[in-house]
């Protein structure tokens, strides 16, 4: 094969059939004889044919690409859903635009889908988690794209798929309450993020079900500088704690090395519950015992809502697809025993 790049009529030349024949098999036309298709396929196989996509998209106004907008990839939770979208949309034939938004506000995320539109793209994808994002605004700014959103609030109007933030924050909470645990302290992540709003009300939730308040309530960045800062600050307040809500493993990282530079025992003074399980986790010392997302299936639930919408844009709104987080248990938590106060 020459280094010129294959074209339809040099796979139907070389297999004596018709390049209408040729786009049928690869179209999977089921009017297609056996022996043709097979024929034709090792054609396409020895002479290594790609379709030429824009010729394909303007048969189909369609481009076979999906956009998407995500706003801080340098934490894991966007980072692994950007990479998880990306994997189930080339398993559906589908390859990814992305814009970022390095900002989170509406005139940034405007920018972003203007940009992807720019490409033609078939749908977009939102990871935007901004508190107070309204879907009519999103969709001014799509201007008839076919959209959804990641991550967002359930109670969202807009078709998508999330993960129940707010179960996850119960799960952390009620596993410490059940540990025997009564004086516990939190550091939250961002609250301008609605996802680690979110885990905090789960957390508040579950105590005032208990009848019970923080000792402490912190604000973080996700960064484990924050998470060591924010534990340093609350071991020098004296304040008594025997458990520690942290809102992401990374910031839990470093609330584990401060509690260790002052000799506090993880768990058997204080026990501390994070939240991704992050791979690294189960490497933590101790272990961490954490509230998993699985971003897998998060991916691909949210590329499927895309994908309805494209197919049907004029069927009736869809809710988003609510996933479930799981608790992981592991060596960072244990049972209060009777001296709970960390001797500081």
């Amino acid at each position: 094969m020459s280094a010129t790049r294959a074209k339809i009529t040099d796979v139907a030349a070389r297999a004596g059939v018709s390049h209408q024949t040729v786009s049928r098999v690869m179209n999977e036309h089921p009017n297609v004889a056996s022996s043709t298709r097979e024929k034709v396929l090792r054609v396409i196989r020895e002479l290594d044919y790609q379709p030429n996509r824009a010729a394909r998209s303007l048969s189909s106004q369609r481009s076979a690409t999906i956009g998407v907008v995500s706003f801080g990839l340098s934490f894991y939770g966007p980072a692994q859903m950007l990479a998880n979208i990306e994997q189930a949309a080339r398993a559906r034939g589908y390859s990814i635009a992305f814009a970022s938004a390095p900002e989170l506000n509406e005139r940034e995320i405007e920018r972003a889908i203007a940009e992807l539109r720019k490409h033609f793209v078939d749908g977009i994808l939102l990871i935007v988690p901004m508190q107070g994002l309204e879907i009519g605004r999103v969709r001014e700014f799509c201007r008839g794209v076919p959209f959804a959103l990641i991550d967002t609030p359930a109670v969202s109007a807009a078709p998508g798929a999330s993960i129940d933030q707010l179960e996850g924050g119960r799960l952390g909470a009620e596993h410490l309450l059940t540990l025997g645990h009564q004086r516990i302290a939190w550091i939250s992540g961002p609250r301008r993020w609605h996802d680690a709003r979110l885990r905090a009300e789960g957390w508040q939730a579950t105590f005032a079900d208990a009848g019970l308040t923080p000792v402490a309530a912190m604000e973080g960045d996700w960064t484990p500088a924050s998470g060591f800062a924010l534990t340093q600050e609350l071991l020098a307040s004296r304040v008594s704690f025997t458990g520690l809500l942290v809102g992401n493993d990374q910031m839990a990282l470093g609330a584990l090395w401060a509690l260790h530079e002052r000799g506090v025992s993880v768990p058997g003074q204080v026990s501390v519950v994070g939240f991704d399980d992050i791979p690294e986790s189960r490497f933590f010392h101790p272990p961490l015992t954490t509230i998993r997302q699985d971003f897998a299936a998060l991916g691909v639930e949210s590329l499927t809502a895309l994908l309805e919408v494209i197919e049907a844009p004029t069927a009736d709104s869809r809710s988003p697809r609510v996933l479930k987080p799981q608790l992981i248990v592991r060596a960072s938590t244990t049972a209060l025993s009777g001296t709970d106060r960390p001797d500081r």
